[in-house]
């Protein structure tokens, strides 16, 4: 669920439907566990990666995953270096001025603070958060100093090394990290941002859309993406 913060209108290029390739090429990070990263083996990995693999089945879709950094994974969709992305994205307004979504395979969550100390000043400190994200904004948008990182790995280390009082980010994406570290800590209230996660794709490719649309439906319908969810973020996660 992170948020990308479009700062260029992009202007969609003319494609013909990815369906009607051999290949539909799915877009990732490959770097925001336990949504997407790359495994000891040097392939694709996570929740979407099992997602998608089955949504292809249903679609009667050959796929293969291309990595792509976050911070130009929409434009480099649209200039047709693949064909969709799966990659922890949030449906914006802003978004879809420029690409077309399914609808959501994710349900919204929220976005949390963590740091090292639970005194951590919030709203006048230095909060950490991953650039072209909607916590990056909100961050800019509070008393805070805003300090931008690349990945939300490189947020976390910044909290560790002392250069942030806090990170912001999706809630799910830090919890295994609390989890597995002493000296973190969720701190202040949590904070609703976006509208679900969804798949992004060209607004020409409205047939390989459709197709995605049903596969994700079924998966509601018969229970096996809510069994998804549970595997990979736990029981007590949003469901549909």
């Amino acid at each position: 669920m992170k948020k990308l913060v479009l700062t260029t209108a992009l202007v969609a290029l003319g494609s013909t439907a990815a369906f009607a390739q051999d290949v539909v090429r799915m877009g990732t990070e490959g770097a925001y566990a336990p949504y997407n990263f790359i495994n000891d083996a040097g392939e694709v990995d996570g929740f979407e990666r099992e997602l998608g693999d089955e949504l292809c089945a249903r679609a009667e879709l050959t796929c293969e995953w291309v990595t792509n950094d976050w911070d130009s994974i929409i434009p480099n969709l649209v200039s047709g270096n693949y064909d969709n992305i799966m990659a922890g994205m949030s449906i914006t307004a802003e978004r879809a001025e420029v690409i077309s979504f399914t609808q959501d395979y994710y349900p919204p969550t929220a976005s949390a603070y963590v740091a090292m100390s639970d005194s951590a000043d919030l709203e006048g400190g230095v909060v950490a958060a991953q650039a072209s994200t909607i916590q990056a904004a909100h961050v800019a948008e509070t008393g805070a100093t805003l300090l931008e990182y690349a990945t939300g790995d490189e947020t976390l280390a910044a909290v560790m090394s002392g250069e942030a009082d806090a990170v912001f980010a999706d809630k799910d994406f830090l919890a295994p990290f609390v989890e597995e570290n002493a000296d973190l800590m969720f701190v202040g209230e949590d904070v609703p941002l976006g509208g679900g996660i969804g798949m992004g794709l060209r607004q020409s490719d409205t047939e390989l859309k459709d197709k995605f649309d049903a596969a994700i439906t079924s998966m509601k319908e018969d229970g096996s993406l809510n069994e998804l969810l549970i595997k990979w973020f736990g029981e007590e996660t949003t469901t549909y």
